[in-house]
Formats: C-alpha cells, sequence, structure tokens
C-alpha cells in the first residue's frame, strides 16, 4: 500500500468515524450549546490534539505495550471511566442548578484554554479511542515510510476530517442556541449532555 493509497483508505474510514455519534461530539455539542462558539471551538481542537497523539505513539510503538499488557490497558480504560463520571455529574449538577446562559451575549464558563484542555483528556482517556489507534491505524502504515511520520500524517488527516465535522456541529448548535439558551433550555442540554456521559461511562465499565 503506497502513502497515497494508505491516505485514501483511512480517510474515508475517518469520515464513518467523525460522523458516527460519540463521546467527543457529544462534548464538542454540549459546549456550543452552553458556551459559546469559541469554547466549542478550542474543546474540538483539544479532541484533535488527542487525535494526533495517539496517532503518533501508536505508530511509534505503543501499541505493542497495550497489546502486551492487560493492566495498562486496564489502568486507561477505568481512568476513562472516572473522567466520564466527573464529566457526567458536573453537568447534572449545572442542570440541577438551572445555570443559564444568556442568548444575546454569550459569556464563557471557562476560558477556550481550559475547554481544549478537557477536549484533550476526553479524548485521550477514551478507550474506544485507544483501541482503534493501537489496533486499525498500523494496519494503515505504509511499507517503507518512517512509521512515526506515516503515523503522525494519518492523525492529521483524521483530525482534520473530525474538525470538519465539528465545524458542522458547531454551526448547526447556534441555530438553535435561542431556546437551549434559556434556563429551561441549558437544563435540558446539561442533563442530555450528563447522562450521555455517565451512559458511556457505564457501557465502558461492563465492556470485557
Amino acid at each position: 500500500m503506497t502513502l497515497a493509497q494508505s491516505l485514501l483508505s483511512f480517510g474515508l474510514l475517518a469520515t464513518v468515524l467523525a460522523i458516527t455519534p460519540g463521546l467527543d461530539t457529544v462534548f464538542v455539542l454540549r459546549q456550543a450549546l452552553r458556551s459559546g462558539r469559541g469554547t466549542a471551538f478550542a474543546a474540538a481542537a483539544g479532541v484533535c490534539a488527542g487525535t494526533l497523539v495517539w496517532g503518533v505513539a501508536a505508530a511509534a510503538g505503543v501499541a505493542a505495550l497495550f497489546v502486551a499488557s492487560e493492566v495498562a490497558f486496564t489502568a486507561l480504560r477505568w481512568a476513562g471511566i472516572a473522567y466520564l463520571c466527573w464529566l457526567g455529574l458536573a453537568y447534572l449538577r449545572s442542570a440541577w442548578r438551572g445555570d443559564a446562559v444568556s442568548s444575546d451575549i454569550v459569556t464563557d464558563a471557562q476560558p477556550p484554554a481550559r475547554a481544549a484542555a478537557k477536549g484533550l483528556l476526553t479524548n485521550l482517556t477514551n478507550p474506544k479511542v485507544a483501541v482503534f489507534y493501537l489496533t486499525v491505524l498500523p494496519l494503515f502504515l505504509p511499507a517503507g515510510d518512517p512509521p512515526a511520520l506515516a503515523g503522525a500524517m494519518l492523525a492529521a488527516l483524521h483530525a482534520l476530517v473530525g474538525m470538519a465535522w465539528f465545524v458542522v456541529v458547531i454551526l448547526a448548535a447556534q441555530a438553535v442556541r435561542g431556546f437551549l439558551s434559556s434556563r429551561r433550555g441549558a437544563r435540558v442540554t446539561d442533563g442530555v449532555a450528563g447522562l450521555a456521559m455517565l451512559g458511556f461511562a457505564a457501557a465502558l465499565g461492563l465492556e470485557r
């Protein structure tokens, strides 16, 4: 498989993965609805940065560690579960309090840098992302090219596709921001996001 063929094939797979609803999409959507575009784009950038980290790490040989060590992967899985529970409970607490965001002036509840860090952690502690990169990405590494460089290129392509999808999600969210910025809408957004996060955590906890 040449580099061009690898990029094309992986790009198609990345597109399917990006538009499939998952933890990253829920996280970015919640930021768009509750904190505005700036924070949402920062969160999306953090998620995509996590994608790059996984791509380079998998191509550089970290895959062998997780494949060989059940303890290492189990530790990652439970770290992800704990983080999801923390996010979910925080969202539910916000829903219970009824924290609302003005629909006229958007006041970010957190600085973009913090949103980006949360996005990065959301991606890095997601075992499903780890499984994908550590088992699937090596299959697309072209022969004859430096693995780390090829992995970075594939991960960068995935990040670009993901960011394109996040742009669609963020812009679509703004179309209904009028309702969702109200006290009632904010509670719905935070409640759904919180339950979704806890649902992802439960699914990861039960998965074997």
